[in-house]
């Protein structure tokens, strides 16, 4: 048979990806095949390629990805609303497939459901290879939740969605109406970026953004920031500043910090929420003071990855927003699959937001 396709695999840490011809596979029910158009690579991808998470060998990395339908299972496929899809629509894809009627999903949590398919993570199995960005094509899974692009968002605003936006988007969900709210944003990279602009979006009165780094703080105020702090400021400090605007009623932490985190804690009103979505990595214990916590009223939510509901979400904030804040300037270089090497090395030395790769 043909080898359609090209996958670039993941293969060990740190080593050049596998430049590797692949058939196209044969669709059975609920599923089709995607031709990708654009993929950004996330923090995560790094995480995994130089180990600082652990991960399946070998795999397709990638999973902030659009394409284009060019086949469909003979009896159809309908997207996340119901709409009939077709050869040629624009998409994009909850970043895991999932059992739609499983236990996990009742509960309203799917990306925990057993069995998962994760996007980007799957080690791969016999000629089960197009499971990840990184490549030319990908095959989209029975119980994966697909969305069709609005027409006038760039495809670098779009190849973020299925990660940062939704996880954000999930994020916000947690926190409940923020509405007159004040929101602190730790962490000013990507999904800090998005965080700032999608607290805004939903109501809140004021956003500020912590960072350790002044260039990434300055910036966070072109996408819904009032204000940025600077991390290495004092407790005291940082309290002065928020407290002058009514507090903090609300943390987002996009860190994984340890430190950031229990300094969050620390910074919140009475009846404050913590969200934390950036601790998927290896880190120390924080410490929580539980009497501050009770006497407080303090909440903490954790979330990793997000629900379909929240990627539907999040295609309405970009749709939205995409003309008020230049979310296709965070992808500041693009790289050809084949030069996916020197992609990610300009991505985890450089410190940019995103950078893109065009598989096609």
């Amino acid at each position: 048979m043909k080898k359609e396709a090209l996958a670039m695999i993941f293969t060990e840490l740190e080593k050049p990806f596998s430049a590797t011809p692949v058939n196209l596979p044969n669709l059975t029910s609920g599923e089709a095949l995607v031709e990708i158009t654009y993929t950004t690579i996330c923090t995560s991808d790094l995480h995994t390629f130089y180990g600082r998470r652990a991960a399946h060998t070998p795999s397709v990395l990638g999973h902030e990805v659009i394409g284009r339908i060019t086949r469909i299972a003979e009896e159809g496929l309908t997207d996340f609303y119901g709409d009939k899809l077709k050869i040629g629509d624009l998409v994009t894809w909850s970043v895991y497939a999932h059992d739609h009627t499983g236990m996990m999903a009742a509960k309203g949590i799917p990306q925990k459901s057993e069995p998962l398919f994760k996007y980007g993570h799957e080690q791969i199995k016999q000629n089960d290879v197009l499971s990840g960005g990184f490549a030319t094509h990908c095959h989209l899974r029975k119980g994966t939740d697909i969305f069709k692009i609005p027409s006038g968002i760039s495809s670098k605003e779009a190849a973020p969605l299925n990660c940062t936006h939704a996880t954000i988007a999930g994020a916000i969900r947690l926190a409940g109406s923020l509405t007159d709210k004040n929101v602190l944003v730790i962490g000013a990279g990507m999904l800090g970026i998005s965080a700032c602009a999608m607290s805004k979006f939903a109501g809140a009165k004021h956003v500020f953004a912590m960072d350790r780094t002044i260039q990434r703080i300055e910036n966070s105020t072109r996408f819904g920031a009032d204000r940025g702090i600077d991390a290495n400021l004092s407790l005291e400090e940082i309290l002065s500043i928020t407290q002058s605007l009514g507090g903090i009623d609300i943390v987002i932490d996009t860190t994984g910090s340890a430190s950031a985190m229990e300094k969050g804690l620390n910074i919140l009103n009475i009846g404050g929420i913590a969200i934390w979505v950036g601790a998927v990595y290896s880190e120390r214990n924080i410490s929580i003071n539980a009497e501050s916590v009770v006497r407080r009223i303090l909440t903490i939510k954790g979330l990793h990855n997000y629900s379909p509901e929240d990627l539907a979400f999040a295609i309405n904030f970009l749709e939205s927003t995409h003309l008020l804040y230049p979310f296709e300037s965070l992808v500041e270089t693009d790289f050809c699959l084949a030069k996916l090497d020197d992609a990610f090395k300009s991505a985890n030395k450089s410190g940019k937001y995103r950078v893109g790769i065009t598989p096609n």
